[in-house]
């Protein structure tokens, strides 16, 4: 299904934005992270964001050209359990997903089936009749919401392109972002000014990242971090498997 791709590029465009504006230097040992170099404050953040066990992610805005402006907000964590949902924006559709263990379900709303997928899609949603479509983490088909709730690929996105050498930091003034002490940093590349918001505090983790510019205008939020992703998933009565919807596929991606 065309729209559960939704899901992977949103959580990729946060990656994304994370790894341009982190760095690759030495962090040096002291504590006093506001008065280290930006390089250094990056760094930082990036290396405390690699070593969480699961987060909550929530990234608002239009994060590039020829994109809706969308939101994502998802706990997930490093066994690839995750929970939360898509919103396309302008009533183009939400997707509720919920993935535990080897198991994923999908709740695509009324508007999703509408305009995602125009051919066939009042069929899919009267089959579905507000139930959850459920389907095996093996299944291909399934793919992209598998790989959207897996912190480790999230993270290995990040650790796999940094790049010290790509663009300039820049250090601002220290600011509150949701009650949390925070320190900006600056990187701008490719015509777009991206911002990772540092916690001074405890382990430098990075609350908020804004990119503006280039035809993007968004802001990707981070919280939660270790703490345990929802366990609930729904009861057998408000799911349909894959295939009642999208018929026998190949069960192996």
């Amino acid at each position: 299904m065309t729209g559960q791709r939704i899901a992977t590029r949103a959580a990729a465009c946060a990656a994304v934005a994370l790894l341009v504006v982190t760095g690759g230097t030495v962090a040096q040992a002291d504590d006093d992270i506001e008065s280290l170099p930006a390089e250094q404050i990056a760094d930082r953040s990036r290396d405390a964001l690699l070593d969480v066990g699961s987060l909550h992610l929530r990234a608002r805005g239009d994060l590039g050209k020829n994109r809706s402006p969308m939101t994502v907000d998802l706990s997930l964590d490093r066994s690839g359990n995750c929970a939360g949902g898509v919103d396309l924006g302008e009533g183009k559709g939400e997707v509720e997903i919920i993935k535990r263990g080897d198991s994923v379900w999908v709740k695509p709303d009324s508007d999703f089936w509408e305009n995602q997928v125009p051919v066939g899609g009042s069929a899919f949603e009267s089959v579905l009749a507000g139930r959850y479509l459920k389907g095996s983490a093996s299944d291909s088909r399934l793919r992209p919401v598998v790989d959207a709730c897996d912190l480790d690929t999230f993270q290995k996105l990040v650790s796999d392109n940094a790049d010290s050498n790509a663009g300039t930091f820049t250090k601002g003034k220290v600011t509150t972002v949701d009650g949390v002490r925070t320190v900006p940093v600056t990187r701008t590349l490719h015509g777009q000014k991206l911002t990772a918001y540092v916690d001074t505090g405890g382990e430098h983790r990075p609350v908020r990242i804004t990119v503006r510019g280039d035809g993007a205008d968004a802001a990707v939020d981070f919280s939660g971090f270790d703490e345990p992703v929802p366990t609930a998933t729904p009861p057998a009565e408000d799911t349909v498997d894959v295939s009642a919807v999208l018929g026998r596929g190949p069960a192996q991606s």
